[in-house]
């Protein structure tokens, strides 16, 4: 499974939450606006929350989401993938796994593979990975002004592309806060997010979101999301013949607090419905566990390969 995908299914509930409210939150005076931020802010978690307070929650944790896309970028990590293949019975017939290094270069997120089947890879291996990122260092270093000019003006286009789609995105769920829970004992306010009857999507991105119902998780305390839960419940393609996502597969992913300044993702997890895959030729489990967080000297000049082990020590 394609981690784009993953990351594609991930986005379209955390954007959902994002903007669901944004239109009537710009219609909301900002006198009662500020005060149910400082009541969410000062009090134990509501047993029921009001429309007025989900508003209000989804667009702290829109806030704080944005805040920590950008502070991961000041971060290098290890992420491992695990992909499990399936047999005719279900079980389990094969595993393999593979880990990266994540490394961040000119403001560019970067994979660099490290182990296989939690081996280290071969010196020819390595060298090649080495090879790749340097070649990219090198790339951006040279870069002209008009090449940097035409790359940040695409980079500028598809951010504008992903705002409009969350757009439509927000108008596909009805939101309804279902309880209080505990994760890793901290209290989250629990969020469902339900389909719209009669949602008509406009782009071709959004023609999957009917088929998706879930879940999130917000802490009550730091107002961020703790954890997703998707469930598909209908058939999603990717392209013609790039990947399908079957009624029954489940999505999970979680963040977790780091440095006691920012929340990054921790673990995601793709879970098939065997019984469904079986019969559609879909039949491949994934988990990706990111850790080992290090902040990144970012004000640091990169000259290579050793300077970025430096900086991220």
């Amino acid at each position: 499974m394609s981690r784009w995908i993953i990351s594609l299914l991930t986005f379209s509930l955390v954007a959902t939450c994002t903007l669901a409210q944004a239109d009537s939150n710009a219609s909301d005076q900002s006198g009662s606006s500020s005060r149910v931020r400082h009541e969410l802010s000062r009090s134990a978690p509501s047993a029921t929350l009001s429309s007025e307070q989900i508003k209000d929650l989804i667009q702290k944790v829109a806030d704080n989401d944005l805040e920590n896309n950008m502070k991961l970028h000041d971060y290098v990590y290890s992420e491992r993938q695990e992909e499990r293949k399936l047999d005719k019975q279900g079980d389990v017939s094969s595993t393999e796994t593979k880990t990266f290094d994540v490394l961040q270069i000119y403001g560019e997120t970067v994979y660099r593979l490290v182990a296989k089947n939690d081996k280290p890879l071969s010196e020819k291996e390595a060298a090649k990975e080495e090879e790749k990122v340097q070649k990219l260092i090198d790339k951006r270093r040279n870069e002209s002004p008009s090449e940097r000019e035409k790359r940040l003006k695409k980079e500028e286009k598809e951010r504008e592309e992903a705002r409009e789609f969350v757009k439509e995105v927000a108008d596909a769920y009805i939101f309804t806060h279902v309880g209080t829970e505990q994760i890793d004992g901290r209290d989250t306010y629990a969020i469902a997010a339900e389909p719209r009857p009669g949602f008509e999507p406009h782009r071709k991105e959004a023609k999957f979101l009917p088929k998706i119902h879930g879940r999130i998780w917000i802490d009550a305390t730091e107002n961020q999301w703790v954890k997703l839960d998707l469930e598909v419940i209908d058939t999603i393609s990717f392209g013609l013949f790039l990947a399908r996502l079957h009624k029954g597969t489940h999505i999970a992913t979680e963040q977790t607090r780091v440095n006691d300044e920012v929340w990054l993702p921790r673990h995601t997890a793709v879970h098939v419905d065997v019984r469904v895959a079986l019969l559609k030729n879909f039949n491949v489990d994934m988990d990706v566990t990111d850790k080992d967080y290090k902040k990144f000297h970012s004000e640091s000049k990169i000259v290579g390969m050793e300077e970025i082990k430096e900086n991220s020590r």
